[in-house]
């Protein structure tokens, strides 16, 4: 089959032993960043199987009614940024391994990463020390402390024990079976989302952003959070109310927050007032880039080629285009 993999912006595929999957099919890599219809259409006119990273590209119908040949999209995640429907009626098959065998550790060990690094102003010092500062302020411990795990899925339940590892109470909200697992697991559930938000010193977001939890934090829940509180979103950007984050910050509550996701990305320079902000600690989605993760990701993505290059396909996300 004819492969294209867009978005592997540091020519990391080939370098995995996962990469030996696709022995016998032409496959062109692409490691530059393109979301204009006219230039995809262009590099994906032979294309028959397609290999997106993560969301880095949305896949819509403008798009896909130009690409005759195209007959599979392979990822390994959620896809709000593919056209399904589209897909199905296009005749596409998309298939996906949403990973639900595993939590994505590479994702857990950046979001506690991003817990120390804000709580102890680490980027902050550097910075400073670099430019001839010697120290610039006075961090906070987190032993002790409140970890509030908001959503208790796989990630999660990682994140809990990494907190109750460095000596904080863990706290959870969630959806009553989550929280009936979190208590069997030894966490408290908190009476109430004002509760959670009024009570815990490090909220961590960790939830599928779906249609039923887009935009669940208001700005009226980050009001509620200490002003010594932090944030932490490595999940979607989407989970939070559009622009409640940077209203909550600028009024002081949460006084911090550390960030892996945003509502356009790429997302650089002033076009994202989060970027300017001295309270907060930015990273550019890079919770799951990381080699290990990759190998896991992309074994699975390789194999559904494999399996649809075979007539065998597998994990349908559309079992219409079925055979």
């Amino acid at each position: 089959m004819k492969i294209s993999i867009l978005d592997d912006y540091f020519d990391t595929l080939r370098t995995l032993a996962c990469f030996r999957k696709l022995a016998g099919h032409e496959v062109t890599v692409w490691n530059d960043h393109v979301q204009e219809a006219d230039a995809l259409a262009d590099r994906l006119r032979e294309t028959e199987a397609l290999v997106l990273i993560r969301e880095r590209t949305q896949i819509r119908a403008p798009l896909l009614e130009r690409l005759p040949n195209l007959k599979l999209i392979s990822l390994r995640s959620v896809y709000p940024h593919i056209d399904i429907d589209a897909c199905t009626r296009l005749g596409i098959m998309v298939c996906s391994n949403l990973h639900m065998d595993t939590p994505s550790y590479a994702t857990a060990e950046l979001t506690w990463g991003l817990v120390l690094a804000a709580m102890r102003q680490i980027p902050q010092q550097v910075a400073a020390l670099k430019n001839g500062t010697w120290q610039t302020g006075v961090g906070s411990m987190v032993r002790g402390k409140t970890l509030g795990i908001y959503g208790y899925g796989r990630i999660g339940q990682v994140i809990a024990n990494y907190g109750k590892t460095f000596g904080m109470k863990v706290c959870v909200w969630a959806r009553e079976n989550s929280l009936a697992r979190a208590r069997a697991d030894g966490y408290e559930a908190s009476p109430s989302k004002d509760a959670f938000f009024e009570t815990c010193d490090v909220i961590s977001l960790q939830m599928r952003l779906v249609d039923g939890t887009r935009g669940i934090v208001k700005l009226r829940d980050l009001a509620l959070m200490k002003p010594t509180a932090l944030l932490v979103n490595t999940s979607r950007a989407g989970l939070i109310e559009p622009g409640a984050l940077v209203s909550a910050l600028r009024a002081g509550r949460p006084g911090m927050a550390a960030v892996d996701v945003y509502e356009v990305e790429p997302s650089v320079g002033a076009a994202n007032p989060l970027l300017a902000m001295d309270n907060v600690v930015c990273t550019p989605h890079i919770g799951y880039v990381a080699r290990e993760e990759y190998e896991l990701q992309f074994a699975d993505i390789f194999d559904q080629i494999v399996a649809y290059a075979a007539g065998a396909p597998i994990n349908i996300v559309n079992p219409k285009v079925a055979p």
